[in-house]
C-alpha cells in the first residue's frame, strides 16, 4: 500500500495545510469555505500554467450543476482573503476570455505519513445491548454521541454525526455494511450494558475496506468511571488510526464537559429525547437538560442542547418565536460563556441571529466561527447554507449545503435543505431528484414531502403536489405549513372555493393555538388578495415569524411581488439586501 503524502504549500505570508484543509498566516487560521479552499488548492497545485475556467469548474464542482458565476464568486472571495484589492494581482491573474494563472512563487513541502490503516474518516455506530431484554437506548446512543463529539475535535478525522448514524441501531446491524453506506474508512461499534453501579462495554474498530479489526477493547468499570472509559476508547482509536496528536489535540480528545456522572446521565436522556425529533419529545429533552444543569451549573453541552431544542421547536412546531428564540439565545450565550470553542453553540446562536434578530452580519460571523472551530462540522455548514439562501446568495448556499451533505450523507434535513436551494435556483429537475433520494431513505419525512410539493407546484404538477401535501399534513404532527401550502396550491390552480376552505381551517386552528402569520400570508398570496396578504405579512413582521425570515427572500412563490413597494419595505425593515 502506498504511503499517503501530506503536502504544505507556501506563498508570500501564507501556508496551505492540505491534510487539515487550512489556510494559515503567521500560524493563524484564515476562514475559507470548502469550495474556496478547493479552488485555492487547485491554483497552487497548478501554479506553473494558465488554468481554463472550464477546467476549474469541472475540478471543483464535479457532481453539481453550477454556472460560471459560482467560480467567479469563489475567486473573488479568495482574492479578498489574500488581501488583494482592485488592480492588485499579486496572487491571481485573470487571463481574459480563458481563465486564471496563480502568479505567486509557491514552495512545496511534503512529509510521508506512517498511517498504515489509511483511515481518516470514521463512523461511530449506536452501541448495542449486551442483553437484548435489558436495553438502555439513551445510554447506547449516548455513548456513541459522546465519542463522536470527542473524535470530532481532531482536524485529522471526519466523523459522521449522530444524524447520519442513528439509523444503524438494529441489533443485527453489520458494521462493515454500515461503513460502506456511510462512505467512511473505519467504523467503531460495540456493546454496552449498565448493571447496577457498573458499566460493561466492548468496542471494536473495523477497517471498512477489508473488514480487519484495527482495535478491540473491553471494559468493566463503575459508572462513575464512564469518562475514563471514553478517554481510553478515544485514545485507542486515535492510536489505531495512527493519528499524531500534539498536546492541544490530545487535550481536546480527552476533554470532559462535566465531572458529574449524574449530570452526564441526565444529558444523555436529553439527547435521546431530542433525537426523536417530534415536538413533545423535544420539550421533554429540555426538561432533562435543565435537570443536568441543576446538578452541574457549568455544563456547557447541556446549555447547547437547550439552545438546539428551542430553535427546533420554533421552526418545526409552530412555537411562538418570542417563546423560543430568547430562550435559545440565552442558552447559547451561556454555553459560550463557559466554553467558547463549541461549534454547535455558535451555529445555533447564528440561527437566532438570522431567524429572530434579523442581524445577518452577526449570524454570518457566528457561523463562520463555528466552521473555523471545526471545518468538518456538518451542522455548521448546513447552518451557513440556510443563512446564505435566505440572503439570496444562492450559489454560495449550494456550495455550503453540498458540503454539509458530504459530511452528513444520510441526514434527511441536510439533503432536503440542499434540494431547497436548487428549488430556489429554479433547478427543479435536480431538486426533485434529490428530494426523491431523501424520501427513499425515509418516505415519511414530512419536510421533504412539503418541499417536493413546492417543486411540483413550480412545475405545474398540482395534483402531484396535493397528494404529497396531504401526506405531509398527516405526518407533521400538526404543523400549519403543509396546510397553508395546500391552500396556496388550490389557489394557483384556480380552485378558489377549496382554497377558502383551507383558510377557514387555518382560522379554526388559530382560535386554539398559535399559527404563524406567514401561513395566512402565503395563502392570500395564492389568491392574489394582496391587501390581506400584506396585512398578514405585517403581522408576521411584528411577531418575528421564523417562516418570514426563512422564505420571504428566496422562495419563488413571492417572485411576483419583487417590484411591489410594500414588499420592498418589508425586506428593508428586515435588513435584507
Amino acid at each position: 500500500m502506498d504511503q499517503p503524502k501530506t503536502s504544505y504549500y507556501e506563498f508570500g505570508e501564507f501556508r496551505v495545510d492540505t491534510a487539515r484543509r487550512l489556510l494559515l498566516r503567521a500560524g493563524n487560521t484564515i476562514a475559507l469555505t470548502p469550495r474556496q479552499f478547493d479552488t485555492l488548492l487547485y491554483f497552487v497545485e497548478h501554479c506553473d500554467r494558465v488554468i481554463a475556467k472550464e477546467e476549474l469548474m469541472k475540478a471543483i464542482w464535479p457532481d453539481s450543476f453550477v454556472e460560471e458565476n459560482n467560480l467567479n464568486q469563489s475567486v473573488s472571495a479568495i482574492r479578498r482573503t489574500l488581501g488583494e484589492r482592485r488592480g492588485d494581482n499579486r496572487y491571481i491573474i485573470t487571463v481574459p476570455g480563458f481563465g486564471y494563472r496563480f502568479a505567486a512563487k509557491v514552495k512545496v513541502e511534503q512529509t510521508v505519513s506512517t498511517d498504515q490503516a489509511g483511515a481518516r474518516s470514521i463512523a461511530v455506530l449506536p452501541f448495542k445491548p449486551l442483553l437484548k431484554k435489558e436495553r438502555d437506548e439513551a445510554l447506547e446512543f449516548g455513548m456513541a454521541d459522546s465519542l463522536i463529539i470527542r473524535l470530532s475535535s481532531s482536524r485529522d478525522m471526519i466523523v459522521r454525526p449522530l444524524t447520519s448514524v442513528r439509523k444503524f441501531s438494529r441489533l443485527d446491524q453489520d458494521a462493515q455494511n454500515a461503513g460502506r453506506e456511510l462512505e467512511v474508512e473505519s467504523v467503531l461499534d460495540g456493546s454496552i450494558q449498565r448493571a447496577g453501579t457498573r458499566i460493561r462495554l466492548s468496542a471494536r474498530l473495523t477497517n471498512v475496506a477489508d473488514g480487519r479489526s484495527l482495535w478491540v477493547g473491553t471494559f468493566d468499570e463503575e459508572f462513575t468511571d464512564v469518562f475514563s472509559v471514553q478517554d481510553a476508547i478515544s485514545e485507542r482509536v486515535a492510536g489505531a488510526l495512527q493519528l499524531h496528536l500534539n498536546t492541544e489535540s490530545r487535550r481536546d480528545l480527552m476533554k470532559r464537559y462535566t465531572d458529574s456522572p449524574r449530570a452526564y446521565e441526565l444529558y444523555l436522556q436529553g439527547r435521546y429525547h431530542w433525537n426523536r425529533l417530534i415536538p413533545p419529545e423535544v420539550r421533554k429533552s429540555i426538561e432533562f437538560y435543565e435537570q443536568a444543569i441543576e446538578v452541574d451549573p457549568n455544563y456547557a453541552l447541556a446549555y447547547t442542547g437547550i439552545a438546539v431544542a428551542y430553535v427546533s421547536l420554533a421552526i418545526a412546531s409552530d412555537a411562538k418565536p418570542a417563546d423560543s428564540f430568547p430562550n435559545a439565545k440565552a442558552a447559547a450565550l451561556k454555553a459560550l460563556s463557559i466554553d467558547d470553542s463549541l461549534p454547535d453553540a455558535h451555529a445555533y446562536l447564528s440561527f437566532v441571529h438570522f431567524w429572530f434578530d434579523w442581524d445577518w452580519d452577526a449570524a454570518e460571523r457566528e457561523v463562520r466561527r463555528a466552521i473555523a472551530l471545526n471545518t468538518n462540522s456538518a451542522e455548521a455548514h448546513r447552518t451557513y447554507g440556510i443563512l446564505l439562501s435566505q440572503l439570496g446568495r444562492l450559489d454560495e448556499a449550494l456550495v455550503e449545503s453540498g458540503r454539509a451533505r458530504e459530511l452528513d450523507p444520510l441526514a434527511l434535513i441536510t439533503r432536503t435543505n440542499e434540494a431547497l436551494v436548487l428549488y430556489y435556483m429554479n433547478q427543479l429537475t435536480v431538486a426533485e431528484e434529490k428530494l426523491r433520494a431523501a424520501l427513499e431513505l425515509e418516505p415519511n419525512f414530512w419536510i421533504a414531502l412539503l418541499s417536493i410539493a413546492k417543486v411540483y407546484v413550480a412545475q405545474g404538477r398540482h395534483e402531484d403536489a396535493i397528494k404529497e401535501l396531504k401526506k405531509a399534513r398527516t405526518l407533521s404532527g400538526g404543523s400549519a405549513q403543509p396546510l397553508s401550502m395546500l391552500g396556496y396550491t388550490f389557489a394557483v390552480m384556480g380552485q378558489r372555493e377549496r382554497a377558502l376552505e383551507i383558510l377557514d381551517e387555518l382560522e379554526s386552528l388559530a382560535a386554539d393555538r398559535y399559527v404563524p402569520p406567514y401561513n395566512f400570508a402565503l395563502l392570500h398570496n395564492g389568491l392574489h388578495d394582496d391587501d390581506n396578504m400584506f396585512a398578514w405579512l405585517e403581522r408576521a413582521y411584528e411577531a418575528r415569524d421564523v417562516l418570514l425570515a426563512a422564505f420571504i427572500k428566496a422562495d419563488p412563490v413571492w417572485t411576483r411581488l419583487q417590484n411591489e413597494e410594500r414588499f420592498k419595505k418589508i425586506l428593508t425593515e428586515m435588513n435584507l439586501p
